[in-house]
């Protein structure tokens, strides 16, 4: 008998459970779906889904609409966009059982074989696999093992721009790329034109393409991926096959690489090499090299991309704001006197510490990252949120809202301050743009060093202004930014010298001991 009972008590039992789960599920329909726009019939908001800039829409729609949740329906999917701090903790965070999920896209899985992308994968055994030994390497105890690789690569990047000044973006975008190749695989690359950096940026192009919810029908309309491609309106096929090729060079070219300098001894420390080293040779070995190999593409497409454009966000600031910049060279010049930042420096730098943090806060580079998926029927704050829906975080909304940043399109460091020192009341921007809970980004230890470095290092030796005209006067820079997965400024031009001629020594001299 079950604990007990017997075989009478038992079916009253398990019919008193019927009820009640019966009883909630019909609670659950009776409640409103959370506020939203007007929905047409069959196609709901399909027409109203936008097409650029979406978290500034979802944003204009949840005040319109005075909900810090909205909810859209296309062609029978939910979709939920959290759009306050408070709601997003409620969810993700406080329910991360029911929100720790992604729905997984039908053209970034199926039709272009991304399915090894542990950043997208559902919530289960496989993702936690590579998480956990993603941040086993990269745990803020061991930044020994990666900070001076962080300290070289940004180091060196000095000599090339006082050599190229009109090259600061593929320079830096060089620099990010071979920090994240070191210190995911330990190969060495070229100093220009490298083949696996393009690589890499071909690849996190065609994942930003396709993460963004309505960007493919598709993946409203599953079984459009059986239509041929010479369909009309089939191009969708054509580009996930061409994407496809590009995914498997950038999965197997880079540590096919690594593991033949590894089988020569020419290896680099690395994630892949330490990893590969740390296998457990009892079990299936096969199967941890798979999950090294997939990690170590995570590694690599995660730096090459993100944290390159956080990084071209700061030079978008320094450009539109001298006077920030202006501020931060003094500080940086009291402390440092007369030579380069170390990651040390960063205690005696609280100027610099607020300045990075609104880098992050004013141009967040994932305005709405990747969307979650609830595993379960949920009730928030007397709305229905059905099992099923596609459930997206807007961190735009959340790091514009006037409730914790007053004039939130002004970049403003000093929000951060307090007395000359950080203010701890101040919410962390950093706490809303890598994520939440289970899927808070592994890796935002290692971005906000190398934003921090980079951010120090350039200011103590370069000026950053705007372009002159032939007849001298101020040229005023044209930015523009590209929407998508990733916001990302396209490729603008500035000035950038030397501050002084101890500096221009300070930048030739600057690698010397590393």
């Amino acid at each position: 008998m079950l604990f007990g009972l017997t075989w009478v008590d038992q079916v009253v039992f398990l019919a008193f459970c019927l009820i009640v789960f019966i009883a909630i599920k019909l609670r659950n329909r009776s409640l409103p779906y959370p506020p939203g726009p007007k929905k047409l019939p069959l196609l709901g908001n399909l027409l109203d889904l936008p097409n650029g800039l979406e978290w500034e829409t979802y944003a204009r729609w949840s005040k319109e609409y005075d909900s810090d949740i909205i909810h859209l329906k296309a062609v029978g999917t939910h979709i939920v966009v959290i759009n306050s701090r408070s709601a997003a903790a409620t969810i993700f965070e406080k329910r991360s059982s029911i929100y720790s999920s992604r729905r997984q896209s039908i053209m970034l899985r199926d039709l272009m074989g991304w399915d090894w992308l542990f950043s997208s994968m559902p919530y289960g055994e496989a993702w936690k696999e590579r998480r956990r030994i993603f941040q086993s390497y990269f745990h803020p105890n061991n930044t020994a093992l990666f900070r001076p690789c962080q300290l070289k690569f940004v180091r060196e990047m000095l000599p090339r721009i006082l050599k190229s000044p009109n090259d600061l973006l593929p320079i830096s975008r060089h620099t990010i790329g071979a920090i994240a190749m070191s210190l995911a695989y330990g190969l060495n690359i070229k100093p220009e034109n490298d083949p696996f950096i393009k690589l890499a940026e071909e690849a996190a192009g065609t994942i930003s393409a396709v993460a963004v919810p309505g960007a493919f029908l598709v993946d409203m309309i599953p079984v459009l991926k059986y239509v041929p491609e010479w369909v009309p309106g089939a191009g969708f096929k054509r580009k996930a096959r061409a994407w496809r090729k590009i995914q498997e060079r950038f999965r197997d070219a880079p540590y096919q690489q690594a593991m033949d300098d590894m089988a020569s001894g020419t290896t680099k420390p690395s994630f892949a090499s330490t990893s590969i080293s740390n296998i457990d040779r009892s079990s299936d070995v096969i199967h941890q090299e798979k999950v090294i190999k997939d990690t170590a593409g995570i590694v690599f497409a995660g730096a090459a991309d993100t944290t390159l454009t956080s990084i071209h966000n700061f030079f978008v600031a320094m450009l539109c704001y001298p006077e920030v910049q202006k501020k931060a060279q003094q500080e940086l010049d009291q402390v440092l006197k007369g030579r380069l930042p170390e990651f040390n420096d960063e205690p005696d730098l609280p100027y610099l510490g607020a300045l990075v943090k609104e880098v992050i806060r004013w141009k967040p580079v994932t305005p709405i990252a990747i969307p979650r998926y609830a595993t379960a029927d949920d009730v928030y704050n007397g709305y229905y949120i059905p099992k099923g829906s596609i459930v997206i975080g807007n961190a735009w909304a959340m790091l514009y809202d006037e409730k914790h940043y007053p004039e939130p399109h002004t970049f403003n460091p000093e929000r951060f301050l307090k007395n000359g020192e950080l203010n701890p009341d101040v919410l962390d921007p950093a706490e809303v743009a890598f994520g939440f809970g289970r899927r808070i980004c592994p890796g935002r230890h290692l971005a906000l060093s190398v934003l921090w470095l980079t951010a120090a290092t350039i200011l103590s030796t370069f000026n950053i202004t705007k372009e002159k005209e032939e007849d001298g006067t101020t040229k005023e820079p044209s930015i523009e930014y590209l929407s998508g997965l990733i916001y990302r400024p396209r490729a603008f031009r500035c000035t950038i010298d030397p501050r002084c001629k101890a500096a221009e020594e300070l930048i030739l001299s600057g690698t010397e001991g590393l």
